[in-house]
Formats: C-alpha cells, structure tokens, sequence
C-alpha cells in the first residue's frame, strides 16, 4: 500500500460523523507516526490534507478528539515541513485568541504540546521559534486580548524560553519582550501580574542593558518606594526576587537601595506583601551573597522580627513555648467568630523562618553571631501553633546544627588548638566564645521547649517524625548533653513508641527508636538506668515485629545499649533479646537487613555479656556460620568476639573449618574479611591443632599468586602467622606446597608496598621457623629471578628478601657478600642484571653491616657509577649509600667529597646521600649533618630539576634534625636572587612537614608564611613548588595556616586562572600543537584548593571558593575538570545550599564534559579512554548535585539530569550512583 493511500484512508475516518471513528483516525496516525515517521512524509498536497483534517478536529465538539488531535500534532511539529508548521502556528495562535473558551484552552494546550515536543536542537526548533515568538508577542502586546489568553500565552513563552535560550535570548528579537512584558506589570489581574513576573524575568540574561536599566528606574525602583501602593509593592518585591533568581549580577549593583527598601516595606501592615518581601530577601541572600553581605545584619533582625508575627494570639512573650504547647486544648473552646481559615500570618512567619535557614545554611562564618541571635528565637518558636510554621523552625534549627556539625568542629580546633596544642590566655580571662560553647549553654533551653512539643498526644506522626529527627541531630552533634532530661526522654519514648505500634505509623517508629538507639550510646548508663525498665518491654516488643525497618532498628537499639553498659551481668532482657536474636537468624526467610542487625547484636551480646553468653547452648553460631547466602555480616562478627573474648578452641576451630571453606568458593567478594577474621581467629587459639597447617595451606595456596595482589598478600601473611604459631607443623607443608609460588611472587614487580612487606614478613618468619633454610633460599631466589622474563623480574625485590633473610639470619650475611661481590670485581664477566643484583643485594645487607673491613668492596661499587649502563649506575648509587648507613664516619665523608669535586658523578652521589638520609635514624643523622649540609646547599643551585629535587629531600631531612640552626638558614635563602636556590628552599621545606613534634612546628609558625609567599614569586617553577608546598601545609600542618589563609588565598586563586602568556604553539612536523606552560601549576592550585575543603574549610569564602570551582569546570585541560568534579561532590554534602543556587552555571560545563570525544581520523584508542573516564567523573558529580537539586530550581540541570537517567550509554550507570 502506498503512503498516500493510507493517509487518505486516515482523513476518511477522521472525517467520519461517528465520533469513535474520528478518534481512532487520529489515534492510527498517531501510532504511525511514532514508529515510522516517514508514513507521513512524502507528497506534499496529501500531507497538507491530514494536517488541516487534524487542525479541524481540535475544533471538534468531543473532548476526547479534541486532546488525541492535540497529541497528534505534538508528534507531528517534529516531522513536517516549514510552510506547514508555519500554518499551524498560525491556526493555533487565532484560535487561541478567540472568543470561544473552550477552542481557546484547546489551542493553548495544542501549542503546549508543540512546544513541549519540540527536539531539542535541530533546524526545526530554531524555526519553530523564529515563528512562534514573535507572534506571541504580538499577541501579548495587543489591548483587547483576553486574561485567560495572556496568562496561557505567558506559559507558552515560559516554556520557549527555558527550552530554547539560544533562540529566544536574541537581544533583536522584535517585538522586545520587556517592551511587551513590563506594562503587564500592571495588570488587573492578580495571576496574570505574577505570570508576567516570571516570564519576563526569563527573558532577562540576554536582555540588553539598556533595557532592564529602564525596567529598574521606571518600574522597581519606584514601585518600591513607601508612597507606591500596595499592590504596586507587591507586584515589584516580587519582580525583584524574580530578577535575583535568574540575572543576580544585574541586580546587585542596586542592592544598596533595594534591600532597605523592602525592609521598610515589611513594616506596612499587609501580610502579603510581607511574606513576598521576606521571600525576596531569602533570594537575595541565597543568590546575590557577596552583594548582600552588609545588610546581613539588618535582615537577620527582620526575620527575628518575622517569625514572631502574630498579631491573632493575645499571650505574651514570656514562657511563649508552654503557652503555645497547650493552645490546642484551648482552641476547642474558641467560638466561631474567628476562623483559622482566615488567619494567614503563619504565612509570614514560614517565610521569615526560611530567610533565616537560607543565612544560617550559606553563611558558616557567622555561626557565632547566629547562635547569640538567631538560636534563641528559634527555640522560642519551637511550640508555633501552626504546624507547617513549627516543622519549618526545627527543620531551620536543624540546618543550624549540621553547620556546626561541618564549621563548628574547625573553628573550635582553630580556637583550641594553638602550638603545642594549648591556647595561650591572660589569667581571668574567659574561654572564648564559639558555636560549640554557645550551642551547649542553650541544649537546656531547646530540651524543655522541644520535649513539651513531642509530649503532646495530639501532635501527628509527621511532626512528632520531624522533632525526634532534630534532637537525633542535636546529639550527633554534642553528644552526651541530655543527661538531665533522660527521665522526660525515655518516658516520651515510650509514649510515642506504644502510639505509633497502635497507628501503626512505622516511620515515626523508626525513627524514635534510632534517636533512643544514639541517647543510649552518647550518655552513660548511670544517666538512665533508673528509667530503663519502663521502655525495656516497649523495646522488646519491637524485635518481634513484623516490619523489617523496625526490627532492625530494635536490634540496633540494644547493641547501643549493651556496648554503653558493658560488662552487662545479667538481665531479664539480655536472655529475651538473645531468645529473640536465635529465633530470627534461624529462621531463612529473615530479611536481610534485619539479619545483618541480628548478627550484629550477637557480637555485642558476646563482646559485652561474655558471662551470660558462655551460659547459653551456642545455636547461633550454628545459624550465623553458614555458607551459603550473605557471610560478610557473620564473618565480621566472628572477627571481633575472636579478637575481644576469651573463648575456647573448640569454637575457633568451628570458625576456622567454616572460614576455610568459605574461602575454597569462587569470587572474591568479602574474602578480604575472611582473611582479617582467620587473622584474629589464629591470634586466639590457646593450642593451636598439629593438623592445622596440613588443612588451611592447600586452601591459601589458591591465593598466592599475582591475579589478585591484595588477597595474596593476606594469604602470605596468614602464612607466616602460622609459621610463628606452630613453626614445626607448619614449615613442611610450607616447604612442599608454597616456596615455588612465593619464589615467583618475590620477583614480581607489580608486587609492592603493603603486599611486598607480607613477603618480607613470610621470609623472616620462614627463616626463624628453620635457621638452615636460609643458605637454600638465597640461591633459589637468584635462580628464579634469571629464569624469568625480563619484564616480570625485579631485581629490586629479590634484593630485599635476600637483605630480610641476611638480618633474619645474620650467620649468612658475610658470605651472602662475598658471594655477591665476586660480580662486582673489574675482572668479573658477569652480566649486567647480575652486577645490578649484586649491587642492590650488597646495599640492602650492608645498611646493617659495618663493611669498613670490606674497603675494596665499597671501592668496586663506586667504580660503577662510571658504568655505561644507567641501571648499573643507578643500582651502584643505591650500594654506595647505604653501605654508607652501615658506618657513617667511615664511609660518607668519601660520597660527600664526590658531591663536592666530581661533577660527572654528582647526581648520582647526590642519590647516595639521599639513601644515607632516608635509612639514618634520627640521632646517626645529628652526627652528620653538618658534614651534609653545606656541600648539599652548594650542589643544590643547579637549574637540572632532578639534581635540585634529590638535594631538596635531604635538606628537608636534615632541616628537622636541628631545626633551630638549620631552619633559619633555608629561611634566609628565600629571597636568594637565583629561582634555583628559591625553588631548592621551598622544596626542602615541603618535606620537613612530615615531622610531628609540637617544638618543630613552633619553630615553623614564625616563618611559614614567609615560605608560602612564594606562590607569588615572578619564577613559574618556583610557583608550582610553592603551590605543592601550600598543598602539603594544608593537608599536614592545617593548624598553621589555618588563620593565615585569608593572606594566601588571593595569590592561590589568582593560580588557578588560564595565563594566555603561558600558552605557547609547537610545530610538530605537519600538525601544530599548544603547549600550556601554565598547567602544572594550576593543577597543583586546584588540588591545594581541594586539600583546603578537607583541613580548613571553616576559613574558606564558599561563594568564592565556588567561582573557581566553576572556572575549572570550564578548563582545558581534562586533569582540571575531574579535580572539579571531585570538589562539587565534597561541597553538595558540606554546603548543599550554596552549590545549590549555582546549578545554571554548573549544568553547562558538565553537558559539554558528557559529550565525550569528537572522532576524527586521527583519534586513537587513548583519547576515547581519557573521554569516557572524563564522562565518568561529570557522572559522578552530577548523580552528588542530583541528590541536593530541588524539582524546579533549575529547569536546565533537571532536563539534564532525565537525559543522564534516559541515556543509553550512561543511564544504568547514573541510576546505580543516584541510587534511584
């Protein structure tokens, strides 16, 4: 059938008089449209037909047609062409401005629809809105049109503008929409004014200049004048929120006129305008916070003012909160000349309510000042009588503690902690004042208001839910600060737990109990043990339930309790809670999270009531070890009592059988647990089993290998406990099943670190559990490591483990040399991985050994480092050093002249005295160091960065030795004219942070800063070093320059812009290339400012701080971004609200960073790798800023986020992370 049949077909049914047959019409082309929409396209005059038969039936008289014609032509603006969807448009836009209602809203749906439907990008979106706008305008702009047609009209263009900026935000688009928009302002019509507001204040970023200046003097400015009428009031308070929630930087210019203004306009006597005013306030807090900065004062006083108004209760201001806890018993008693209904000053009181939330959650820095004047009037209204206005004040007290939660902790160490950890005050003088101290002398004041409030019977479940959440959050907080109220507490508790199992209100159940689980863990038992017994049935009760969330908090309950009262002796309730433990862990259809509790509360009930447990038969091991299902909860279990109780083997033996088969199964999920559990399980054993070597090391033979490092290295470990454990039993199985594998493992050189240190280990408890093994060992490791592959052979390790076997067994250490030694004789044919060998092995035995005797020895090793190959001489740098260590005075002084008088062998001798000052102790390096020091200052000058670098760690080494000579001297050479002798100093001081002594860092506090100033030094290598010098402070000593940040943080920000003068071109062959000279620094600066957010976070400007956050977004370089990314995720959980308010800016830089790479012929395989893992980092940030994003605060990023969770290729992956 051809197209232009079936399309005839279609208009016949459409023109039908049977009503269903004009529906389906409709319908078929709709689903025909949707799977193919070339059914549509093809000849032009046909496609016409339907179009026009559609656009008739929107002016059918039955309603299901009418909407199923409107769908359609939401399916077909995307197909056709542009005459057509002009003619629609056109259509649609007559209708609309009709006289007949029901065509009107019709239309106005239609169009809608149409620009509801339109795609995204593409020619049709840009004509469509080249078409539709300005006759939308035009509509708007004519006298006659109807109210109802303006205020559809405005939604239209709401929605034109947010989907298509790009289009819209053309500042020539005639007519001018402020042109049009602005005298709607004055409408008659409340819903068309506000409508007009929103729209227009849309249109505003690409408004011109001139423009939106005529808006503000014509209109604004005057209307908020105390002569303005006021609606007039009104109408621009709410214009001026509008304006700061989408142009803020336009407004804040006139803040300073703006501000004083709505707060005189608060003091006329209309609610309403009241209520806008607050809420324009709260905007201009939220959005402009640099601008609003000096009127913070003044708008804290009116929301203190605000959330008191209530001009409809008689009672005074004294014992406020008892009053209004017991106006509920009185209202019944009111007649019916005043209703409820039209009392509307809660309105005000919730708005002044969330002003004061919006400055106490975005302006950390006044945390002092807000608990002196904001705290106390919250508490006040914490018994509000509306109870919309009472959950908002504790949900705004709430905000109030998490910030103290985050800032508080850092400005109380700030305060606190001084050098050599003591604050240092005058006699007499009072502890001064900080969030901490002041929220502590109002926990008394806030108790009593707050328990009245969750006292009452006829509070609902909802609002009871809200109040036990904040006296939980209290005591996150300050823990431990109820004890007076734990009678007032538990009888609540109680109260409210017996009414919710009643109304069956789980939430509040929950709830309440995970509050009494954190009061029992915060406070000591003597505070409550006197009210315990009348919520023990109450609680007991809740294990049984059947609701898992609630059983599970139940037993989460009593583990609180039990740790805070242990050692519990006895007790009704531990054997019931234990009956109760039993009886769920043995049955299979127990939920999992309610499991997981149960498990956990028999750990504590073994950990805390050891006597009473030993009493019992021991049945829930036998349901707790099993091996199928989820193990991790019971493995972690098994792993404390192991470590915490004195229990006998007969059950470690249990463990051990039920561990070892866990660990035979494939995957490798928990087996790290297992590993930590089979640890503490062998640590208890009072005998261990003759046979127990011979049934645990087939199965941890699986494990040695390198497929999975982590896991080996635990393996090994375990190994070697036995090998100390039972040295006889074990050393033969070890022997026959495992030195192969752990020879191959030796030489591995993707084992390292951690792991590497568990053979270490393995090997000297091998060589202690048989003192001949260790003559076999060292010839077998040498032989394994010459049959590998170059590429799987670390001469390195193996070195280590012949050095670990030699201390182990120091019997073997002399000929171990001598037989290494022979390859490094000038007549010696060895090869070079034997010379390199023998040079690392001779090292690592000679860093404990005084080889003074063995002169020719170290001789042959200097001669090395004239070798041709580098590995040689790197390897001969490594001897020489620490044969050195082996005997300072004897050996050093010849390295220290080779750093003085031979140039060719400098660097490398520089590397040798590195090895001496990294492996001395503390007290051989005091010895030394004035031998040291000099040569290395003089050698440090070099502009070679490697030389510079080597010399830099020793001198920060030695620095920390005598820190009181050596300091002052690095600290005179700041202000050397040579960048090399900067950059040497800078870098030297960077090491020096590692040392922990309170006399050191002293001594550091005078001249840090001086150090630091350096990140603003005219050299750019300087710069950097300087920068990962500010990086190490930050993240080692944060409590030096904690107060000093606000002198750094100018010169640190001023890094992390792009420098065009650091950007140069390079020719490569045909291609040209930018090189940016600038980039390392800025990372470096950007990582700093990431170190900060973690260790000084309460000193940092968060509106600042989150400029350059957003700046790097939109950086070249891809290491940049991903460092963003990873402080956009820190900052939506430390300050969601700020980051909040960004989210327009935030959202495009993150859309361009998911694009991924643009394929051309030259892109390879690498470039795609770095653009997916980009992509990843942009997800990860977006799926954090998703979870503080509220639906319609910013239209731009919520369509983004649909398109991540729709999205083919990332959806699966953004759901996981949402946890949605």
């Amino acid at each position: 059938m051809t197209k232009t049949y079936i399309m005839n077909g279609l208009i016949e049914k459409m023109q039908s008089s049977d009503q269903d047959f004009r529906y389906m019409g409709l319908n078929d082309l709709l689903v025909a449209i949707k799977e193919d929409p070339n059914t549509f396209l093809g000849d032009e005059p046909t496609e016409t037909k339907v179009l026009r038969q559609v656009l008739a039936l929107v002016e059918d008289k039955i309603s299901e047609v009418k909407n199923q014609a409107v769908k359609c032509l939401g399916q077909l603006i995307k197909i056709i062409r542009e005459s057509q969807m002009e003619y629609v448009v056109d259509r649609l836009i007559d209708f609309s401005s009709g006289k007949d209602d029901e065509l009107r809203d019709i239309s106005s749906l239609a169009l809608k629809t149409i620009t509801s439907e339109l795609p995204p990008e593409g020619k049709i979106a840009s004509k469509a809105c080249e078409k539709l706008a300005p006759k939308l305008l035009s509509q708007l702009a004519k006298p006659d049109t109807p109210p109802d047609t303006l205020l559809e009209t405005l939604s239209i263009l709401s929605i034109l503008i947010t989907r298509f900026p790009g289009y819209l935000g053309n500042p020539d688009l005639q007519p001018q929409p402020l042109t049009v928009l602005t005298p709607m302002l004055s409408h008659s019509r409340i819903a068309v004014r506000k409508r007009a507001i929103t729209t227009l204040a849309q249109f505003l970023p690409s408004t011109r200049v001139e423009l939106f200046q005529e808006l503000l003097s014509g209109k604004v400015l005057p209307g908020l004048t105390p002569s303005a009428k006021v609606e007039e009031q009104r109408t621009t308070v709410q214009l001026v929120a509008a304006i700061a929630r989408h142009t803020p930087h336009q407004i804040e210019p006139v803040l300073g006129e703006i501000v004083p203004a709505i707060n005189k306009a608060l003091q006329r006597d209309d609610e309403e305008l009241q209520e806008s005013a607050l809420q324009a306030l709260e905007v201009l807090v939220l959005r402009c916070p640099t601008a609003v900065t000096p009127f913070l004062s003044s708008i804290i006083q009116v929301g203190n003012q605000f959330i008191k108004y209530d001009p409809n209760y008689a009672g005074g201001d004294d014992d406020e909160d008892e009053e209004m806890a017991d106006e509920d018993d009185d209202e019944a008693e009111l007649d019916d000349q005043y209703s409820d209904d039209e009392d509307m000053s809660y309105k005000v009181r919730r708005s002044a309510t969330k002003l004061l939330a919006a400055i106490i959650a975005t302006r950390p820095e006044l945390l002092t000042t807000l608990y002196k004047e904001v705290s106390p009037v919250l508490i006040s209204r914490f018994g509000d009588r509306e109870e919309t206005v009472r959950v908002e004040v504790w949900s705004t007290y709430g905000v109030l503690l998490q910030q103290t939660r985050v800032y508080g902790t850092s400005t109380q160490q700030n305060d606190v902690a001084t050098i050599g950890g003591k604050r240092k005050r005058a006699e007499g003088m009072e502890v001064e004042e900080t969030p901490y101290t002041l929220l502590r002398s109002q926990v008394s004041s806030f108790a009593k208001a707050l328990l009245n409030q969750l006292k009452s019977p006829k509070t609902p479940p909802a609002t009871l839910q809200a109040g036990f959440s904040l006296v939980h959050t209290l005591l996150t907080v300050v823990p431990n600060s109820l004890s007076s109220y734990s009678s007032q507490i538990i009888t609540t508790s109680k109260a409210v737990l017996q009414q919710s199992s009643k109304a069956n209100a789980a939430p509040l159940q929950i709830t309440c109990m995970s509050f009494v689980g954190l009061f029992f863990s915060t406070h000591t038992p003597g505070t409550f043990t006197a009210s315990l017994d009348s919520i023990l049935p109450v609680l007991l009760k809740s294990l049984g339930e059947k609701h898992p969330r609630i059983a599970s908090e139940a037993f989460r309950v009593f583990s609180s309790l039990l740790n805070t009262m242990r050692p519990v002796k006895g007790g009704a309730w531990v054997d019931a809670v234990y009956n109760e433990a039993v009886a769920r862990l043995g049955n299979h259809d127990t939920d999992a999270e309610v499991r997981a509790c149960t498990e956990n509360c028999i750990g504590d009930l073994w950990v805390c009531a050891t006597d009473v447990m030993k009493t019992k038969p021991r049945k829930e091991w036998d349901a707790m070890c099993r091996t199928t299902g989820r193990t991790e909860g019971a493995v972690l279990v098994v792993t404390r009592v192991a470590k915490e109780v004195e229990i006998d083997d007969n059950w470690v033996n249990g463990c051990v059988n039920w561990l070892l088969t866990l660990l035979k199964k494939s995957g490798r999920v928990g087996k790290s647990d297992m590993f930590n559990c089979l640890d503490a399980l062998l640590r208890r054993y009072n005998a261990v089993p003759p046979d127990l070597p011979t049934t645990t090391i087939p199965t941890l033979k699986a494990y040695i290998s390198i497929s999975d490092i982590s896991l080996m290295s635990q393996a090994v470990s375990i190994v070697a406990l036995l090998l100390e454990l039972t040295p006889a039993n074990t050393y033969p199985e070890v022997e026959r099943e495992l030195l192969t594998d752990i020879y191959n493992i030796a030489h591995s050189p993707l084992v390292a670190g951690a792991a590497f240190e568990s053979v270490l280990a393995f090997f000297a408890a091998l060589v202690q559990a048989d003192m001949e093994v260790a003559t076999h060992l060292v010839p077998n490791l040498v032989i394994s490591v010459e049959k590998a592959p170059k590429s799987d052979a670390s001469l390195a390790n193996v070195a280590r483990c012949i050095g670990q076997i030699a201390i182990s067994q120091q019997t073997i250490a002399a000929g171990t040399i001598a037989e290494f030694a022979k390859h490094l004789k000038p007549s010696s044919k060895a090869k070079a991985s034997q010379i390199v060998l023998s040079l690392l092995v001779v090292g690592e035995i000679g860093r404990f050994i005084d080889m003074s005797l063995q002169e020719s020895v170290f001789s042959n090793v200097i001669e090395r480092f004239a070798a041709e190959q580098e590995e040689i001489r790197t390897a001969a740098s490594f001897a020489a050093g620490n044969i050195a260590v082996g005997n300072l005075h004897h050996f050093l002084p010849v390295i220290v002249k080779m750093v003085e008088n031979d140039p060719s062998k400098r660097l490398l001798s520089l590397h040798a005295l590195k090895e001496v000052v990294t492996h001395c102790s503390h007290g051989q390096l005091e010895t030394v160091a004035d031998l040291l020091w000099v040569p290395l200052f003089e050698n440090s000058d070099n502009s070679e960065e490697t030389t510079r670098n080597v010399a830099a760690a020793c001198l920060g080494k030695l620095t920390t030795t005598h820190p009181s000579l050596y300091l002052p001297q690095l600290h005179e050479r700041i202000s050397d004219a040579n960048p090399a002798s900067r950059a040497t100093v800078i870098s030297a001081i960077r090491y020096t942070f590692a040392e922990t002594s309170s006399s050191y860092d002293e001594l550091l506090s005078n001249v840090l800063m001086d150090f630091l100033a350096l990140i603003a030094d005219t050299d750019l290598t300087v710069r950097r070093l300087a920068l990962s010098a500010l990086n190490s402070a930050a993240r080692l000593k944060p409590h030096l320059i904690r107060d000093r940040l606000q002198f750094i943080l100018p010169n640190l920000y001023k890094e992390t812009v792009i420098n065009p003068e650091l950007i140069r071109t390079v020719q490569m062959g045909p291609w040209t290339h930018k090189v940016d000279d600038g980039l390392e620094a800025r990372k470096t600066a950007y990582e700093t400012l990431y170190t900060l957010l973690d260790t000084c976070l309460a000193k940092l400007d968060l509106h600042e701080f989150l400029g350059r956050v957003l700046a790097g977004l939109a950086d070249d370089s891809d290491e940049v971004k991903v460092i963003c990314h990873m402080m956009l995720f820190r900052l939506s959980q430390l300050a969601p609200t700020a980051v909040a308010q960004r989210l327009d800016e935030i959202t495009g830089p993150l859309e361009k960073s998911m694009k991924g790479a643009t394929v051309t012929k030259d892109t390879v395989k690498q470039d795609l790798e770095r653009a997916a893992e980009l992509q990843r980092s942009t997800l990860r940030a977006v799926a954090a800023l998703s979870k503080i994003s509220t639906p319609g605060a910013s239209t731009r990023f919520d369509v983004f986020v649909e398109s991540m969770k729709k999205s083919p290729e990332w959806g699966t992956e953004f759901r996981e992370l949402v946890g949605a």
